[in-house]
């Protein structure tokens, strides 16, 4: 009979990954729920383990198992054994919605651009501004200073 079960006595988590930024290393996030030993309330705590993940296949929400292992470096002392339950990107976050997304925009400001460019010259040629307003002011004819303003009240 083996002591100490499947991992050999190691401690065992079970949590979800929250960053994956880092090469063959992840961010664990496990939760767990405490009895205050004065008050008698369950109380919720949420621990962060560095763990090492070899295979770098995990992502950002999946839920893995960690066994306690040797020091890998100066604060990972956790190892990945399994992925428990993958997650799935949502939509707002999958690569590729987005580059299609921002492909979409960037054509209609180029559009844009162009019609832009096109009339830009009939209006310089009349003399007259294409800002919308009340009034259009012709471009020749500089306004009321500020000394007219003045004698004008």
């Amino acid at each position: 009979m083996a002591v100490g079960g499947r991992y050999g006595g190691r401690k065992v988590r079970e949590g979800i990954v929250v960053s994956d930024k880092m090469q063959k290393s992840l961010v664990v996030a496990v939760e767990a729920n405490l009895r205050h030993p004065i008050y008698k309330k369950t109380v919720r705590r949420m621990r962060r383990y560095l763990a090492h993940d070899e295979a770098n296949d995990c992502r950002r929400g999946d839920r893995v198992r960690i066994v306690e292992t040797r020091p890998l470096s100066r604060h990972k002392r956790w190892r990945v054994v399994e992925v428990l339950q993958r997650s799935e990107l949502p939509e707002e976050e999958a690569p590729e919605a987005i580059d299609l997304e921002l492909l979409g925009e960037v054509k209609g400001e180029e559009a844009k651009a162009e019609t832009h460019i096109t009339e830009a010259p009939q209006a310089a040629s009349s003399g007259v501004t294409t800002e919308p307003g009340p009034e259009a002011v012709p471009v020749d004819e500089p306004g009321p200073t500020e000394a007219e303003g003045e004698e004008s009240r």
